[in-house]
């Protein structure tokens, strides 16, 4: 059994290191050559409407986003790098205490904040924070149930390093992300957003961002995405984020079968076609 549980992790690793973002992430470090720079976007010709005006298209090149001039100004408009690590950093405190988050991380500090912005400011075109850190960090390792581990030094390692922590499970230990995770995740990420003030300040960056995350966990989770504007409402709402907290800081209507889930979205939202179908559905139809 243990046996199986090792393959089946390790076959994970195998596909997060295969996914396109991933994948030109790790081209960027190891050639030591600077992350491409952005691009102009979409010219707001191409658009429709109102949106052609004032929402920025995430832009995608075989299957890997990629910044745009647009995107990059948006990180500016919302108040730069400091803005992101006040929210990241107050993400990381809300999931430290979540009983289901805080298992995936092996150790607490400011770094997972800092790491976290820092990547979504590059993903977004506002320099390369995430990539120089990356080149002068540490890898160190730990173990867990008999097993050593290096600590993360991407985003494969980090999410591989994850599902071992020695804090999970042994039942669970090994195991990838599942959609109950990554509901749990996104609520708290998109909470801890709104919480910095962004959704009332700088809606533009806040859509975008939506759609940013709804791209990026589809790779730890396929049936993700359609949850990620579900859960950028569920902190709208105070009941929701009182209840999680009277409740033990639990999420009970997360751990639901797929089809019981998919009943709390609307019909539009429950299917994910991904950044390669010729029919573009969101997050890339724009």
């Amino acid at each position: 059994m243990e046996r199986s549980r090792r393959t089946e992790s390790e076959s994970g690793l195998d596909a997060l290191r295969r996914d396109p973002d991933i994948a030109f992430e790790g081209t960027s470090l190891a050639s030591g050559a600077p992350v491409t720079a952005p691009t102009p976007g979409a010219p707001t010709g191409s658009l429709k409407g109102a949106q052609a005006q004032y929402y920025v298209p995430l832009k995608v090149v075989s299957g890997s986003a990629r910044p745009t001039e647009a995107s990059a100004q948006l990180v500016q408009d919302v108040g730069g790098l400091d803005m992101l690590k006040q929210f990241t950093h107050a993400f990381y405190e809300k999931a430290f205490k979540d009983p289901v988050l805080d298992t995936f991380i092996r150790e607490h500090g400011d770094h997972h904040g800092d790491r976290f912005a820092s990547w979504i400011a590059e993903k977004m075109g506002a320099g390369t924070p995430w990539t120089s850190e990356r080149r002068t960090r540490a890898k160190c390792p730990f173990s867990a149930f008999g097993h050593t581990f290096n600590s993360a030094f991407d985003r494969s390692s980090a999410h591989f390093a994850a599902w071992h922590s020695p804090k999970r499970e042994p039942a669970k230990w090994g195991d990838h992300f599942k959609l109950d995770d990554c509901r749990i995740w996104m609520r708290l990420h998109f909470w801890a957003l709104r919480e910095s003030g962004a959704m009332d300040t700088n809606p533009r960056f806040v859509d975008y961002y939506c759609r940013m995350i709804g791209h990026f966990v589809s790779v730890y989770e396929r049936r993700a995405p359609p949850f990620a504007r579900e859960s950028m409402r569920w902190s709208a709402d105070p009941a929701n984020t009182q209840a999680y907290l009277e409740n033990g800081r639990t999420m009970p209507d997360v751990h639901v079968p797929l089809g019981t889930a998919l009943q709390c979205l609307p019909v539009s939202e429950r299917v994910y076609r991904g950044s390669s179908d010729p029919k573009k559905t969101w997050p890339y139809e724009l």
